[in-house]
């Protein structure tokens, strides 16, 4: 009776991550479907899943409506000069708040965590006004300067150094080796899986914000995937829903990439994290 009842309960845990995964997954689906489709058949009534036939044109003709070559070049220099900063201010940061005792370390430790809790678009209007007293509003620089540094990666990052073994660092100490050696060959390697981790999270927030390269950029030389992508929806009066819909696909096409080349270590971070 027990082991009838053990099953029921494993089947039912299996139909309810089936049932969740659907309603994430569906989404996704419809968008795929609806970019290989004609116009009528996006319109038709009951609407269909499959397209009757496969338009690989709605691809063509998102990719041509606008310098589509200028915004991804755009948006990966924005996206990897964000990640690339993030690194080099969260890592000594995080490796200061973990392993040193400073006065005043818990009190900026909660400041950290306080701008967690604040939405970027509070904030946004005293940056604006900043950049634009720098003169670079509309350029590059206005979209990765305000994010150089990341409160969710020098907490994150804290948090894997803090359970790095003390006998490591002291061992490594004992040779000689510089804090700047150790933080980086040390401790570095050792929260590879939390590194990989936070990049992810960090390129795909920055590769799909639409926010701050709409009121930052005024040209379609510095602005990003996401604003040209809006750009698609009106045609004559009308939406074009394939084409809008395959320009998301081509969106979404690096971060799916880059999301199956880095599961394996998002998946060790968890574990890591749950140590």
């Amino acid at each position: 009776m027990k082991r009838v009842g053990a099953i029921s309960l494993k089947t039912a845990e299996w139909i309810g991550l089936l049932v969740v995964a659907l309603l994430f997954v569906f989404p996704f689906l419809w968008m795929a479907s609806t970019a290989f489709k004609t116009m009528p058949e996006v319109r038709q009534f009951p609407p269909s899943l499959l397209p009757e036939s496969w338009e690989w044109s709605n691809f063509v003709r998102a990719w041509e409506s606008g310098p589509f070559l200028m915004y991804t070049v755009n948006s990966i220099v924005v996206a990897v000069g964000i990640l690339v900063l993030q690194f080099l201010t969260a890592v000594p940061a995080a490796y200061a708040f973990a392993r040193y005792r400073f006065p005043g370390r818990s009190l900026l430790f909660g400041l950290v965590l306080v701008v967690l809790m604040i939405p970027g678009q509070v904030i946004f209007l005293p940056i604006y006004v900043q950049l634009s007293g720098w003169g670079l509003v509309n350029t590059l620089w206005s979209l990765i300067i305000p994010y150089a540094a990341s409160a969710f990666g020098i907490f994150l990052l804290r948090q894997a150094f803090m359970q790095v073994p003390d006998e490591v660092i002291e061992a490594a100490r004992l040779d000689n080796a510089s804090e700047w050696r150790i933080m980086w060959t040390i401790m570095v390697p050792m929260a590879k899986p939390v590194l990989v981790t936070f990049g992810l999270f960090s390129f795909i927030y920055h590769w799909n914000d639409y926010f701050w390269p709409l009121i930052m950029t005024n040209s379609d030389e510095v602005r990003t995937l996401p604003i040209g992508i809006s750009s698609l929806h009106m045609s004559d009066g009308g939406t074009l829903w394939n084409v809008m819909m395959a320009g998301n696909m081509i969106l979404i096409l690096p971060i799916l990439v880059i999301f199956f080349v880095a599961q394996r270590h998002i998946i060790k971070a968890f574990v890591y994290q749950s140590k």
